[in-house]
């Protein structure tokens, strides 16, 4: 199945007119999008914007071959005034078609409403209609000749309906999935627990808008999640060249300063992903107000379907992790650790202190490194700052540090989060290691 991405944006494209954002501001030349607008084997379209002959001209793709479109959205919110002149053979929306179109015998195309549940065939093309996940709209399955497999989700400004996920697996997993993952992340996670979205699945970013990070930020963001976007114009062959398909990190550690973003990057992270454990390493505080409203805020931010441990014991569940895992953060872990064994004091950190943290920060390094199950951690970053006016504040300062040199060197990627725009330090392989989802 060949697809060729005539447009890859939102509704209103991106950049969005005249919005002054500095994502819109961001976009310009090749990273101008139009209306997402996916061409099926040059025979079905899927979606459209406002001129997609002229998109398919850019692409040296003419659309002489088309003969059915498939919109996923009302028909009064699509731009179909070129519909009279391409003489396709079948519309297909889950709406009638709007009032300014022509009728079929008056030269408008043969309309057809459709619902979730209905299936029917297009030339070689076999559909099924599936809930789109937002009132009004429908998601297509469409099966190729030699029987690949696509899976288009339309856009949606709301929270997505909990039961489409279910509604969208048939038990065996698609060659492609089509979905605003930017946007709604989680959806792309449902897909997965249902064994809809596999390792060989290839995810591709559609309804793009000025929402998304721009440049490599949108790049980086989407292989983190397992999928990529392709510029408009782009071809993507299914099974012709799996090497294009983003490789996901496999140790993920991420620093920054206090309220820099780092706990919202580390999230943002594997919400793509089901089934994450969450590692909370600070604990509770009794009669502290501030630090349980902090807490609150983590715990309200995550997906319901995450698992929560409260513990510092990170070297025992890093070694037993069978899936996702998130440690927020390091720091506190430290602090835990410089706790039990007396570290805070000079004269017990010369008698033995030392030798008992570094042993633990050695061992967490090494069920780190061991590890085959995706792993994010946070950690702060404090060498930049003042130096502490005690000799135990620098003593924690100076062993941060060289806990987080240590995890650094065991990790596919390393970021450093500051004022919420994340920077790599270390970039992800070329090729997949060892890591397993």
């Amino acid at each position: 199945m060949e697809l060729t991405f005539l447009g890859t944006a939102g509704p209103r494209g991106w950049p969005q007119p005249f919005c002054t954002c500095a994502s819109c501001l961001g976009c310009t030349g090749s990273a101008v999008r139009e209306p997402s607008c996916v061409l099926v084997d040059g025979t079905l379209l899927i979606d459209c914007g406002p001129e997609p002959a002229h998109a398919a001209a850019r692409a040296a793709r003419p659309l002489t071959g088309v003969r059915h479109l498939l919109l996923s959205g009302p028909g009064e919110s699509a731009s179909l005034g070129w519909l009279p002149a391409a003489g396709l053979d079948l519309v297909a929306a889950p709406s009638g078609p709007p009032s300014g179109l022509p009728a079929p015998t008056a030269g408008g195309p043969p309309w057809q409403t459709v619902e979730p549940g209905e299936q029917f065939t297009l030339g070689s093309h076999h559909v099924r209609v599936l809930p789109g996940g937002s009132p009004g709209r429908v998601a297509y399955a469409v099966t190729g000749p030699g029987g690949a497999r696509l899976l288009y989700i339309p856009s949606s400004v709301l929270a997505p309906e909990a039961e489409a996920a279910p509604a969208w697996a048939d038990g065996r997993p698609y060659d492609a999935v089509l979905l605003d993952v930017v946007a709604w992340p989680e959806r792309l996670a449902a897909l997965r627990r249902e064994g809809a979205v596999t390792e060989e699945t290839d995810v591709l970013a559609v309804h793009l808008s000025h929402e998304a990070p721009p440049g490599e930020e949108l790049q980086r963001r989407l292989a983190a999640w397992g999928a990529r976007a392709v510029s408009d114009g782009g071809v993507v062959r299914l099974g012709a060249d799996p090497d294009r398909q983003p490789v996901r990190p496999h140790r993920t550690l991420i620093l920054g300063g206090a309220r820099s973003g780092k706990s919202a990057e580390a999230e943002r992270r594997l919400s793509a992903v089901p089934d994450v454990v969450y590692v909370a390493t600070g604990g509770t505080r009794d009669g502290d107000a501030e630090w349980a409203t902090r807490v609150a805020a983590h715990r309200d931010r995550r997906p319901a379907s995450w698992t929560t441990v409260e513990s510092t014991d990170l070297a025992a569940l890093i070694g037993a992790a069978a899936g996702p895992m998130l440690i927020d953060c390091l720091s506190l872990w430290l602090t835990a650790v410089m706790d039990e064994c007396g570290a805070w004091d000079d004269e017990a950190w010369d008698s033995g202190a030392c030798d008992a943290v570094r042993a633990r920060v050695d061992e967490l390094a090494a069920a780190w490194r061991a590890c085959r199950a995706p792993l994010v951690a946070v950690g702060n970053e404090v060498g930049s700052g003042v130096v502490p006016p005690t000799s135990s504040g620098r003593r924690f300062r100076d062993e941060l540090g060289r806990l987080n040199a240590a995890i650094a060197a065991e990790s596919d990627e390393v970021l450093l989060v500051v004022a919420g725009l994340s920077l790599t330090l270390r970039g992800l392989p070329r090729k997949p290691r060892h890591a397993r989802s």
